[in-house]
């Protein structure tokens, strides 16, 4: 069993751009895209499943693949998928999910964006360390992507 330090990921940032703004560039599958570096196929519905590839430098053509669980209009929007899942011709779908998390709310100057990443105690273990290193490293580049796009 990991540490619970290893079980969640959280990165925050707050964005100088109103709720609305941050909401639709994390919710609008196009806008979405742009800044997460994904084509993506599907709307954004809970219980969506989405599915779209990277054409981000080194990842290029990998699947994303996660399903919408919640969308509290500017609060919060959550998906599940298989962190790191990024190997070809592995088939992940029968291991458990992380449960991702956008949460906003105002904060001076803007809007506070969070996200949190939970549920890595539950990967298989081979896995369990990788997954939780790459997906630390790439929340922390995708919050400044987002800042960054909204600029």
């Amino acid at each position: 069993m990991p540490h619970p330090s290893t079980d969640r990921i959280e990165q925050s940032i707050v964005i100088q751009a109103p709720r609305g703004r941050v909401w639709r560039a994390l919710t609008d599958a196009s806008q979405f895209g742009a800044w997460f570096g994904v084509e993506v196929d599907d709307a954004f519905a809970p219980g969506a499943q989405v599915r779209g590839r990277v054409i981000n430098k080194g990842y290029e053509g990998v699947l994303l693949a996660f399903t919408v669980e919640r969308m509290e209009p500017e609060t919060l929007f959550s998906w599940r998928w298989h962190p790191y899942a990024v190997e070809p011709g592995i088939d992940y779908s029968a291991e458990p999910t992380t449960l991702v998390e956008f949460t906003l709310e105002d904060a001076p100057g803007g809007t506070r964006l969070t996200v949190v990443e939970s549920g890595f105690e539950r990967i298989p273990l081979a896995r369990q360390a990788k997954a939780y290193a790459m997906n630390d490293e790439g929340w922390a580049i995708q919050v400044r992507a987002i800042h960054g796009y909204l600029r």
